[in-house]
């Protein structure tokens, strides 16, 4: 059965844990003794991480039809609340379910997501189910193909579970974009979860999904997953293959796993990742075993830190957590070293000239034509064009396709969409100098904790600055994760992004995971 959740955005439940009070200024070792007893540990089977799960499976302490149902129910019963999902389609996740239980019956498990409950962002193909990119314009389309990544995760033995809320094709910070519903942060129902992606992170905090995937142009899997208190893995771009995903900024877009810890992001990539004939930007590389290399990979290291990541717009309660992050890893053994990114200044100008021109070429085919939304009111072809796409597209997605068009046009083109690339090469270059002296790059994820529904809105450079930290390892094609690092004093998450050298999965997974195991912040869940 599937069930769709394209209808008018229902009246917003309040966190009661995340208003309960407006907590004194304390020390920060009081509020760190204070923090287990206000988010205690939770033993729900939903909110267990895939490597506990895949154990549970293995051993035959749970069923895979008896987990797919626990996660069913539990995405009835909130995600009125958290609106994480744009679809499902109970059936056949029940289905896969189903499956796998007869494998392991069989002795035939695929591994240790056989079974395991996977949510996949809505532009990412699954064979049979909406692909809507939460677009009026393709509010009726069905995929007829999986893509690369669903086909992969299906010979894990992974069960796909949904269609993920985003903005609009991809582009916002907030998943306020979306044409069809706004997404919750769980931790504070009145937030946004991040973007675009913030629906598949969301899912994943409310205990909806397992682990899932999404896309990252500019930072949209390592900011949600920074504001709800997940591990988000942006790989190297070309690691994963993007046949199937619907295109943003094809120089930029690269698939990605959220998880509530390193470990999970470790076994989702390694099911993912590898080269595609299919996919013309694929790389040709070794994968290792990620999980595996988690063990092996001890450190210590040599971490950068660069000073132009911590000057102005960086809320002091994130800078401070980052901080306590620093000096953990100092205490551990690692070196730390200021490096200088010196090209970071023109960052979000290099990157909103490339994706915005890149944006504009890859909708051009959603013409009323071939397929997608088809006004009902034009008069001829070209005003078809026109209506077609005029009512097809949000405020956000015109907005970008008109300055991509314009820094494209003849006479532009040399002034913006040229000179952006060359900063671009000159970004990569900064990033590979820094690695010269240093094995990964610590950094905040966001400036500041998730911010209220609305509060950007009618500001778009505002929220453009909100991927401030993220947009240059996409421009450079690095691979980034972002993984919890503590709570604000009202409750919200603080991400830490460590940011790695090409292809260095491994070692960018160990060095974060290395911080995670010495505190317990991924063990804590919303209360919904």
């Amino acid at each position: 059965m599937l069930i769709n959740f394209q209808f008018p955005i229902l009246k917003q439940g309040t966190n009661r844990l995340a208003h309960r009070s407006r907590w004194p200024p304390c020390s920060l070792w009081l509020f760190d003794l204070l923090l287990p007893n206000i988010f205690p540990v939770s033993s729900e089977l939903y909110f267990q991480t895939a490597a506990e799960l895949g154990e549970m499976l293995a051993t035959k302490k749970i069923s895979a039809v008896e987990l797919a149902q626990t996660i069913i129910e539990r995405t009835k019963a909130i995600d009125g609340r958290v609106r994480a999902f744009n679809s499902f389609d109970e059936s056949d996740a029940l289905a896969q379910a189903s499956a796998s239980d007869a494998r392991r019956a069989a002795g035939q498990a695929r591994g240790p997501l056989d079974g395991i409950p996977v949510g996949l962002k809505d532009v990412i193909s699954v064979a049979g189910q909406p692909l809507t990119a939460s677009s009026k314009m393709l509010a009726q389309f069905v995929s007829p193909y999986d893509a690369t990544v669903a086909r992969k995760l299906r010979e894990a033995g992974a069960v796909c579970w949904g269609r993920l809320n985003l903005d609009e094709f991809a582009m916002g910070s907030s998943t306020e974009n979306s044409a069809f519903h706004v997404t919750s942060n769980p931790w504070d129902l009145a937030r946004v979860p991040g973007g675009s992606s913030g629906g598949s992170a969301a899912a994943v905090a409310a205990g909806e999904a397992v682990v899932s995937l999404g896309s990252d142009t500019g930072g949209s899997i390592r900011q949600p997953a920074a504001l709800c208190n997940l591990a988000g893995l942006k790989p190297t771009y070309g690691l994963v293959s993007r046949y199937g995903l619907i295109a943003f900024a094809s120089s930029l877009d690269q698939i990605g796993p959220f998880g509530r810890t390193v470990e999970d992001v470790a076994i989702t990539l390694g099911a993912i990742a590898g080269h595609d004939e299919r996919d013309s930007t694929s790389f040709r590389t070794g994968i290792p075993d990620y999980r595996a290399e988690l063990k092996k990979r001890r450190g210590p290291w040599k971490l950068g830190i660069p000073r132009e990541y911590f000057g102005t717009g960086l809320d002091p309660e994130v800078g401070a957590a980052v901080q306590r992050a620093i000096d953990h890893y100092q205490k551990a053994g690692c070196a730390i070293k200021e490096v200088s990114l010196p090209h970071t200044e023109y960052g979000v100008a290099a990157y909103y000239i490339i994706a915005t021109a890149e944006a504009s070429s890859n909708l051009a085919r959603y013409d009323g034509i071939r397929y997608g939304h088809r006004s009902k009111t034009a008069t001829d072809i070209l005003d078809l064009y026109f209506k077609s796409r005029a009512e097809g597209f949000g405020p956000e997605v015109k907005r970008r396709i008109i300055l991509g068009t314009y820094v494209l046009s003849s006479g532009y083109y040399d002034a913006y969409y040229l000179r952006a690339q060359k900063v671009r090469t000159l970004i990569r270059q900064d990033f590979l100098k820094a690695y010269q002296e240093v094995d990964a790059i610590l950094t905040p994820t966001s400036p500041t904790p998730a911010f209220r529904k609305g509060e950007k809105s009618a500001d778009p450079l505002a929220m453009y600055l909100s991927d401030i930290y993220t947009i240059t390892v996409n421009l450079a094609g690095l691979p980034g994760i972002s993984i919890p690092c503590g709570f604000t004093g009202n409750g919200l998450p603080i991400g830490l992004q460590l940011i790695g050298q090409p292809y260095l999965e491994a070692d960018l997974l160990a060095i974060a995971r290395a911080y995670e195991q010495a505190h317990d912040w991924h063990t804590r869940h919303p209360k919904l």
